[in-house]
């Protein structure tokens, strides 16, 4: 096992799981675009460092109850031209991917399962 995966939660690491994350969907050829075409390809761009820090503030409410997020997590995707469960898988498993390699499974399981219940939920209330 990797002893330099977190153990734990916490501001720090949830951080780079986001900016991890997102520097691995900018290279996806199936999200890509979808991200590409709202905050452009830069993601050091402004655009992109707002929402950087917008899914860490609803990451870091989800994991560590912390009240900074204030946004809905469902509403910029309902104007997503495109949007379909092979969108979401994708997600997910790149997602995942990028949670075992900054937690370990004992942590990460949390991140897993919010993620796919989130998803769960988006695809439901998205009718896909």
């Amino acid at each position: 096992m990797n002893t330099s995966l977190h153990k734990s939660i916490n501001e720090e690491n949830i951080a780079l799981l986001v900016r991890r994350f997102y520097t691995e969907v900018i290279k996806d050829p199936l999200l890509a675009p979808f991200f590409i075409q709202i905050l452009g390809e830069d993601i050091h761009n402004e655009k992109w460092e707002e929402h950087l820090i917008l899914l860490t503030e609803f990451w870091k409410f989800v994991a560590l109850g912390y009240d900074e997020y204030k946004g809905n997590p469902l509403r910029p995707h309902l104007d997503i031209s495109g949007i379909n469960r092979g969108t979401f898988s994708v997600w997910i498993t790149l997602f995942h991917h990028t949670v075992d390699t900054i937690y370990t499974p004992s942590a990460g399981e949390f991140f897993k399962q919010k993620s796919t219940d989130i998803a769960t939920n988006f695809i439901r209330k998205l009718d896909l």
